[in-house]
């Protein structure tokens, strides 16, 4: 299947890089979906592989959606498994043969707005989840990714999804990661195209705006064509995304 929807039980499925091509990086990936579904193949599993290919290893998160009969509090739910995702990886994190100091999360649409939330919220007290370990990651990569919650910019599916119809001041701030970054957020690459008629660019613009602002390292290619969804492959653009973040975490030294 490569849409899941109704998921009421997170899962997190490993693919391990060809014997002796391990470099001890790490990356969890939650596929879009704007918070109804998890694309799960050609915004998780084909990307796994794909890292696999450089000596990641990599997680693919299947996430709870948001929905009162599951979770105790469906605001909070996904950014629960997201969370207990990076516990897991950064717990048993010898067993896979990854430096626990070298993890980091990538998101795809709504996917993008979780593992922005994680790499923003990842020492807020969220129900149920504790540990001895930083849950921050290292870095993080958003394709796409739904940023604020403001009116200006939203995907409306995403925000109601998660959020009902609470529109306070204080809850849109809460769950726009642009207006939670601090001088600890991770390290950002990100990806648009200028044309996405789904989650508008400026989503984008705007966390490289508080990125820039908190002295936060950050890369990001926007395409001027390419539209929302396409995974790995901007089918309209002749430069390969995936190839610049490649370039992006050599110069950082993760690979």
């Amino acid at each position: 299947k490569t849409r899941i929807s109704k998921v009421s039980a997170p899962t997190l499925t490993v693919y391990l890089p060809e014997k002796g091509k391990a470099n001890g990086t790490a990356v969890l990936i939650c596929p879009g979906g704007g918070y109804s579904i998890v694309a799960i193949a050609h915004e998780g599993y084909d990307v796994a592989k794909e890292f696999n290919k450089m000596g990641v290893v990599a997680f693919v998160l299947k996430y709870r959606l948001p929905d009162n009969r599951i979770m105790k509090n469906k605001e909070t739910g996904p950014l629960q498994d997201a969370l207990q995702a990076m516990k897991v990886i950064k717990e048993n994190a010898s067993n896979y043969n990854i430096n626990p100091n070298r993890v980091g999360i990538m998101g795809f649409s709504a996917g993008g707005h979780l593992a922005a939330s994680a790499g923003t919220r990842y020492s807020e007290k969220i129900s149920g989840i504790t540990s001895n370990l930083s849950l921050r990651p290292d870095f993080m990569i958003l394709v796409y990714p739904v940023i604020s919650f403001a009116d200006t910019l939203v995907h409306k599916g995403s925000r109601t999804r998660l959020l009902d119809s609470v529109r306070s001041k204080d809850k849109i701030n809460a769950f726009s990661p642009d207006r939670n970054v601090n001088e600890q957020t991770p390290p950002t690459f990100l990806v648009h195209a200028g044309d996405d008629a789904t989650v508008k660019v400026g989503n984008s613009i705007a966390f490289y705006e508080a990125l820039i602002a908190h002295g936060i390292e950050t890369e990001m290619h926007i395409y001027p064509k390419g539209g929302h969804g396409f995974g790995l492959n901007n089918s309209r653009a002749t430069d390969s995304w995936f190839d610049r973040c490649k370039n992006w975490m050599t110069t950082n030294k993760w690979l």
